[in-house]
């Protein structure tokens, strides 16, 4: 009786041992995944802002349209522009007169806007220095009476841009190797129970990849459990957050999503493998005198 209760105290103390292997796991490996989901989309949501960013050309009232169109087209072709937007001085008057209210030309006698062409730029180009260039460039067409952008906003944008781009880089550096920790510790831990029982195999002749490979197989299969848990919850998470911010198009990349969960599942069955690995290796090379 004595000995089936004991039998039954370790049993549950073995199951109790590997579901908190599998929880840490599970924690920490999704945990991992919502940081890939975050670093991809700060780049996303960053990209956005400085899409956002116009140049605006005006032109003088004696140009040529030949000259406007030559300029847009110019302008539209190159690798730097993502879209051109041109208004013309009449359709600029039908804005600001619904703007303000009123048709301010009854009482000015002329319209005193011109037209204009806003330039917007891919993102890796919107740069102070890019823009500046291209400022500078465009201004010296006799055509354009003036080039104006939000020097102040471009330059505050990129410089906190940066500023946050490192943070999370450093940050999600120290969380990775925090996690790796966790699962390492958690798996040392589980094996350590095992310690008496790895020395007695070792005793009585067994190899070191005989009394490894049991170890490494069934942490193998709690890695894939725990990877796979993981994987299922970030990806109904993906789907509400999709459901909620459709304008982040996060199930619409779905080349990315595949990335981050395949990444999310080698790294959990990687670390999984590699720290039962050095586990048991350190536990086979302690001295019996060592083990207490």
């Amino acid at each position: 009786m004595y000995k089936n209760f004991e039998e039954k105290y370790q049993r549950r103390k073995l199951l109790s041992t590997y579901i908190s292997v599998v929880l840490i796991n599970v924690i920490v490996v999704f945990l991992i995944g919502l940081l890939g989901l975050l670093l991809f989309n700060s780049k996303k949501v960053a990209d956005h802002f400085k899409e956002q960013i116009a140049l605006t050309i005006y032109f003088k009232d004696n140009s040529k349209p030949i000259e406007i169109k030559q300029i847009q087209k110019s302008i539209k072709f190159q690798k730097t522009t993502k879209a051109v937007i041109f208004t013309s001085k009449e359709e600029a008057a039908k804005i600001y007169a619904n703007e303000i209210g009123e048709d301010y030309m009854e009482f000015l006698g002329y319209n005193p806007l011109e037209s204009s062409l806003d330039v917007y730029f891919n993102a890796d180009y919107v740069k102070p220095q890019i823009i500046k260039k291209i400022s500078s460039d465009l201004s010296k067409y006799q055509f354009i009476s003036e080039v104006q952008y939000d020097q102040p906003l471009l330059n505050l944008l990129d410089k906190n841009i940066n500023k946050i781009e490192f943070w999370i880089l450093l940050s999600s550096f120290v969380f990775v190797l925090v996690a790796i920790l966790l699962i390492n510790s958690s798996i040392r831990l589980s094996i350590y129970s095992k310690r008496f029982a790895i020395k007695t195999m070792q005793l009585v002749g067994a190899t070191k990849w005989f009394i490894q490979k049991p170890f490494l197989l069934r942490y193998f299969n709690l890695g894939v459990l725990s990877s796979t848990i993981s994987v299922i919850i970030l990806y109904i998470i993906f789907q509400e957050i999709h459901k909620h911010f459709p304008e982040l198009n996060i199930l619409q990349e779905r080349l990315t999503v595949i990335i981050i969960l395949s990444c999310v599942f080698t790294f959990g069955l990687s670390i999984t493998l590699i720290s039962t690995f050095f586990a048991t290796k350190r536990f086979l090379n302690l001295e019996s005198d060592e083990i207490y």
